[in-house]
């Protein structure tokens, strides 16, 4: 066993000493993009736990604890919490296994659409809590026009101009357009709702069936359709356009949503590119900027959501024309982390 991984099998064991007596079994887990590390923790043959090492200076990592006791106190599957020691950067909490729904995206529409539906319970449970619940404290801000129009900023400059070298001048000509800072200011004249924030298919996991929240810590008000588009969107994951609006009428009998549909797919699609150039530029700084190259690749699939989504929206055809003269893969500069 590696002598790095020693100080968390002593630590380990003095939080769990019941366990003291038997075989101990640790092993990494690769987890995405996160600064985060995961160990897969056994104690002989039929008990585990997952341990979270994470940074002290960031909050967001600590606020996972108090999110997931939250969550499973509304009724939402997610992990349980078994320790915290906030001054180590540990968390101890369910293993709930590897079986992600990303790990279904190549099963038949039958098997994969009932584990949509069940994602969509869970989620449909936290959109439909009163707004005004008392959230864990010194959470993240609230979706407004301001926090909108940082997510363009972002895909903008992570992804168009450091992964595909636009020029700068080039990017201020279509990132300025009125019709971006009108979808800002659009989407932020929405009611809010409590929204999970990073609602994607390796965010989920799925455990003896049933569906159950992680990566949560960014949850904050927000627009439930932004989560909706996060996930039905989502890069990682083809959905062809019959399932993606099977789900979302899944999502709104299960939201009793009063609007006509035709308003609701404005504002779905209106979210999803918004979702997207957020989730673009997070694909350029974890690839380009943390050197997690295998992050690029994602890239092209979400153009080319972005770019059907543009289709859609009224008014969104010179971007549209803008996504079609990008090259087909990106080109980032040398030496740009």
């Amino acid at each position: 066993m590696s002598l790095s991984l020693e100080p968390l099998i002593i630590e380990t064991r003095q939080r769990f000493p019941h366990y003291h007596d038997r075989a101990f079994d640790i092993h990494p887990i690769e987890k995405g993009g996160s600064d985060r590390k995961y160990y897969r923790i056994r104690f002989g043959a039929d008990v585990s736990l997952i341990l979270v090492k994470y940074r002290v200076d960031r909050g967001e990592n600590a606020r996972f604890v108090a999110i997931a006791n939250f969550l499973s106190g509304i009724g939402i599957n997610a992990p349980l919490i078994y320790f915290h020691d906030e001054e180590q950067g540990s968390i101890w909490l369910q293993d709930l296994g590897d079986e992600d729904l990303w790990h279904h995206r190549t099963e038949n529409w039958e098997i994969r659409g009932e584990l949509y539906r069940r994602t969509l319970d869970e989620i449909l449970i936290l959109h439909k809590t009163d707004p005004e619940v008392r959230l864990p404290p010194n959470g993240p801000p609230e979706f407004d026009a301001s926090l909108f129009r940082w997510e363009q900023e972002y895909g903008f400059q992570n992804c168009f101009q450091l992964c595909f070298r636009i020029e700068e001048s080039r990017i201020r000509e279509i990132a300025d357009r009125p019709e971006f800072t009108s979808l800002a200011e659009q989407l932020a004249a929405y009611p809010r709702m409590l929204i999970h924030r990073d609602f994607q298919s390796q965010n989920i996991l799925i455990c003896d069936e049933q569906a159950y929240l992680i990566d949560f810590q960014g949850m904050r008000p927000g627009l439930g359709a932004y989560d909706l588009a996060s996930l039905l969107y989502d890069p990682y994951v083809t959905l062809s356009s019959a399932e993606r609006e099977q789900l979302v009428d899944y999502y709104l009998e299960g939201y009793e949503y009063r609007g006509t549909r035709e308003e609701f797919s404005d504002l779905f699609h209106r979210c999803a590119m918004q979702r997207l150039l957020q989730a673009l530029g997070a694909y350029g700084v974890i690839g380009v900027r943390r050197q997690k190259p295998e992050f690029l690749r994602h890239i092209g699939p979400a153009i080319e959501n972005l770019r059907e989504v543009a289709s859609l929206l009224p008014g969104f055809s010179f971007f549209e024309d803008f996504l079609t003269e990008l090259p087909d893969q990106p080109k980032p500069l040398p030496n740009a982390a």
